[in-house]
């Protein structure tokens, strides 16, 4: 969730912070990249168990040449460039965090009102990264053709195969807006109109 969810490194005495130039950054997949304290990094000297993993070999490799021990994804560094210009004209992370939350909010209120129900509870520690919601308990209700049905119309979603419960899952990330959020819930409105679900 680097990129979406402000996260204060110093404050929270974090030693490594791993994330991937991807998600809530808005780059391309390709590389990781770590924030780490760098007096906790070279105590690991020695750690390696792999010349590829070896974080601190790497690290000494950048500071003293400026450049990577294999051949690096040009592509995915350049996009993650580009990635954090869009960050920053945003307003950095807060700016894209404010963005996240009005596209969770437009969504949950929207599937609430349609009958759907949050899997957690709404309180101060409700996530804006991804929703996860409840499957109704209609016997009409088939997750496959819930979600063919949507991903005809230009919207994927996700299975909720990560609870005991039967749900799915919706991302609040990428360059989205609540406008394009409002067009999600209409679209579902339509999708479980269509169905023939009674969800509430």
């Amino acid at each position: 969730s680097f990129g979406g969810v402000p996260v204060d490194v110093a404050a929270l005495n974090i030693d490594y912070l791993c994330t991937s130039s991807n998600k809530c950054v808005q780059g391309v997949p390709g590389f990781s990249l770590i924030i780490a304290r760098v007096a906790r990094l070279q105590e690991t000297k020695g750690w390696a168990r792999s010349y590829c993993l070896d974080l601190l070999m790497q690290w000494e490799g950048l500071e003293k040449s400026g450049q990577f021990n294999n051949t690096p994804p040009i592509q995915s560094i350049m996009a993650f460039k580009q990635a954090l210009d869009e960050l920053d004209a945003e307003g950095w992370v807060e700016g894209r965090c404010k963005r996240y939350q009005a596209n969770a909010k437009v969504i949950t209120e929207g599937l609430k009102e349609l009958g759907f129900q949050p899997y957690l509870k709404e309180d101060a520690a409700f996530g804006w990264i991804i929703l996860t919601f409840i499957a109704p308990a209609d016997p009409k209700w088939d997750f496959q053709k819930f979600y063919t049905m949507l991903n005809d119309q230009g919207y994927v979603i996700y299975p909720g195969k990560l609870t005991d419960r039967e749900c799915f899952r919706i991302g609040c990330i990428g360059d989205i807006h609540p406008s394009d959020a409002q067009n999600l819930v209409d679209c579902i409105r339509g999708t479980v109109e269509t169905m023939g679900l009674r969800l509430k």
